[in-house]
């Protein structure tokens, strides 16, 4: 196992701590000696968590879990019906423990931080990031320190970050302000940086593609939609399909399609637009605040992934975003932060423009519980109906 740069294909243990190639400034992935692991569907036999996929994980010691992963792939079939979809199914990582995705990622990026020996691990957070940072290091018995954009926080993911005891700064500026200050204090090397930069949590989040296949009976759907703000999902979601393809596992990686809010969609306008690079966006504003990010570090590898595996981007409406919530919670009993619908809505677009073949089997990820922001919840719902507490007026209204 070791660290190589997407760019120049630079080499660095496994025990160094960067986060960019020191040669290039390029982002850095995980490689294994696939030829030396052993990955086969009939040793892998218990049921889907994180941690099944052990022998495709880059952690030699101890492991700070608490059950992540293992989140159900439901079959979406009134959805599907409205949409125009053939097999439409919802992998729901709302259902993580802290909520959100992240999860994946800070199980294997808190039990590194310990294999490397740190003591305080940092984040810039829209908010998940920084529940999922304060969670794991709180178990991990280790300090986390958080900085986030103020008053751009929805309170559920606040509360979380708080309760679990991080030192949780808010900064008067975006996240991507927040973001770039973060990885200034720990270029000094007394924190350690666990955004989505730091290759070893993007191996956590690859299992999402591992257990989408497994829970299909080892089979991979046509196309993998998800939202995309940071993009180290839709890149380690990729990479995790590219593996599964390496052990003969699948034949065909899905077709990955990033959905962006409107106003803060630079890697979908890079895509439409065949660049090579992002434009940033420099106020980046939607009621997704999960996926409010401008300048995402991952592109890159956002980029590579959907083009290299046929895939597409897409931008939607916060409207169309707040539609597809309420269409996933009173369709299929799915409750889901307002980030998380944007999958469904992109689904839906390109679907209504043709873009994409309504016979495919395709995979809608939603990567936080609707309870992240109750706050948008009682902004787009109609409210409670005062009443009576008469039996009569009850009945009256109900007519």
């Amino acid at each position: 196992m070791f660290l190589e740069c997407i760019e120049c294909k630079a080499t660095y243990p496994d025990s160094e701590i960067i986060y960019r190639c020191p040669k290039c400034s390029g982002l850095l992935d995980v490689i294994y000696d696939y030829s030396k692991i052993d990955f086969r569907p009939e040793k892998l036999t218990q049921p889907p968590s994180v941690w099944k996929y052990k022998p495709l994980l880059p952690i030699k010691g101890r492991i700070i879990s608490i059950n992540e992963g293992g989140t159900p792939l439901y079959k979406c079939g009134r959805l599907a019906k409205q949409i125009g979809i053939r097999e439409l199914y919802v992998k729901h990582e709302g259902l993580n423990p802290t909520g959100s995705f992240k999860d994946r990622g800070m199980t294997v990026g808190v039990s590194k931080a310990l294999e490397l020996g740190v003591k305080t691990v940092a984040c810039a957070s829209t908010g998940n990031t920084s529940a999922s940072l304060a969670i794991y290091a709180a178990k991990a018995g280790i300090t986390a320190v958080v900085l986030l954009p103020a008053g751009k926080v929805a309170m559920g993911k606040l509360a979380q970050a708080l309760m679990h005891g991080a030192k949780v700064l808010s900064i008067k500026g975006n996240f991507d302000e927040a973001f770039r200050l973060v990885q200034e204090l720990c270029d000094s090397g007394d924190f350690y940086l666990l955004n989505s930069i730091n290759p070893f949590r993007l191996e956590g989040q690859k299992t999402i593609g591992f257990e989408i296949v497994d829970q299909l009976g080892w089979k991979a759907p046509d196309r993998v939609v998800l939202p995309v703000g940071n993009a180290g999902n839709i890149s380690a979601i990729y990479k995790g399909f590219v593996e599964l393809q390496k052990f003969d596992i699948i034949d065909e990686i899905p077709k990955m399609t990033g959905v962006q809010a409107e106003k803060a969609a630079p890697i979908a306008d890079a895509f439409k637009k065949g660049a090579k690079d992002i434009v940033p966006v420099s106020r980046p504003e939607t009621v997704a605040t999960a996926i409010r990010i401008g300048d995402p570090v991952n592109a890159p590898k956002a980029l590579r992934a959907i083009r290299n595996s046929g895939g597409m981007a897409e931008i939607v409406s916060d409207e169309e975003i707040v539609q597809a919530q309420k269409d996933l919670a009173r369709l299929e009993g799915i409750g889901v932060e307002p980030a998380s619908a944007a999958s469904v809505a992109g689904l839906r677009k390109l679907i209504e423009e043709g873009a994409i073949d309504g016979d495919e089997c395709i995979v809608c990820v939603t990567t936080g519980h609707l309870l992240k922001d109750p706050e948008e919840v009682m902004r787009v719902c109609d409210k409670p109906i005062g009443v009576e507490a008469d039996i009569k007026a009850i009945r009256a209204f109900l007519k």
